[in-house]
């Protein structure tokens, strides 16, 4: 009862700080202003990911004392997490050059895996990788590349916030049926924290996550990914199915890009789901169809890896054929033709 509650209390707080925010950024003309690299046509207030960092951040100091959660996880997720977010707040009100944020993702991802508690092992093709820099290092450079390719997928409206909510709760089924409930809570409390944002981001959206709130998010669910490998090993192959549209659709555009010699810091709108919002004129369709994929598809290949009735490595390419043929179907990473 006491979760439950605390749900219900975290989205709608989060509802009202959104709103709150929408309301300080149009009296701030913090807008966002569509260009020719905009997948947007109005303008529209941003940085209402903001909401979705306090609420969290603010639960988050509470949980070891509602829930027995260890304050050491709480100060790697915190204090990371906290520094992602006010670098995004600080982009978003301005500009940070990219030197410096890179510098402050790898510090913020070293500050997370020094704090956690846990034994992390890799699992590859049946041997177990346990050489310990190798394995952190590997994670270090994995909670950079998804907290930043977070914020590339955030592009049209409603879908970092549909991936965040079906990973959340996917991993909370996963954990579910592994009997892990205890593993389950914060899962619930970002879930609950995103979709009181979601309301007013969803199509048509009335606010923008910004920086601030794709990197956090990124960030975070890179974090349940590594803390869910050292709970079991091939638990990591279930979250990257989870995760699998945004990793699939963002790694496959930056190599083309790189492979193109583009400058790969500049904006660009050659993500599969940006031409997919342009073929079909909106960007309802494309969202809800990334809520259909992650549900009908990848959900159920990720609890198969879980339970292990699939080997990891198995499940991750079978699920991930798809979303390749979705890519190269709506041209991810392809060359941008002016109109």
């Amino acid at each position: 009862m006491l979760l439950f509650l605390l749900v219900l209390a975290v989205a709608g707080i989060s509802w009202f700080l959104t709103f709150t925010l929408r309301r300080y950024a149009l009296t701030n003309s913090l807008i966002d202003i569509p260009n020719a690299r905009s997948s947007h046509s109005i303008p529209t207030p941003r940085g209402g990911g903001v909401a979705i960092v306090m609420v969290f951040l603010g639960v988050l100091v509470v949980m070891p004392l509602l829930f027995g959660l260890p304050w050491a996880w709480m100060i790697a997720l915190g204090g990371s997490g906290l520094l992602i977010a006010m670098v995004g707040f600080l982009d978003d009100h301005g500009h940070i050059a990219a030197r410096w944020r890179l510098i402050a993702h790898f510090s913020a991802a070293l500050w997370a895996l020094f704090w956690l508690e846990g034994s992390l092992v890799l699992q590859l093709a049946g041997l177990s990788i346990d050489i310990v820099w190798v394995v952190y290092a590997l994670a270090a450079f994995f909670l950079v590349w998804l907290l930043n390719l977070y914020n590339f997928m955030d592009g049209i409206d409603g879908l970092a916030s549909i991936q965040a909510i079906t990973t959340c709760l996917g991993g909370a089924l996963i954990y579910w049926l592994l009997g892990h409930t205890e593993q389950i809570t914060m899962l619930l409390v970002l879930a609950a924290a995103v979709a009181g944002f979601l309301y007013w981001n969803f199509p048509p959206a009335r606010i923008f996550m910004g920086d601030a709130g794709s990197g956090f998010l990124g960030l975070v669910l890179g974090l349940f990914t590594v803390t869910a490998t050292m709970v079991e090993p091939q638990l990591l192959w279930s979250w990257l199915i989870l995760l699998g549209v945004f990793i699939l659709d963002a790694t496959w555009t930056l190599f083309r890009r790189l492979a193109r010699g583009d400058k790969i810091y500049e904006a660009h709108r050659s993500h599969a789901y940006q031409y997919a919002s342009r073929h079909y004129g909106a960007h309802l369709p494309v969202t809800l169809a990334v809520l259909a994929i992650n549900i009908v598809w990848l959900l159920p290949w990720a609890c198969a890896v879980a339970l292990g009735y699939v080997d990891g490595l198995l499940g991750l390419v079978i699920a991930y054929v798809p979303l390749a043929v979705l890519a190269v179907r709506f041209k991810a990473g392809a060359l941008e033709v002016a109109a």
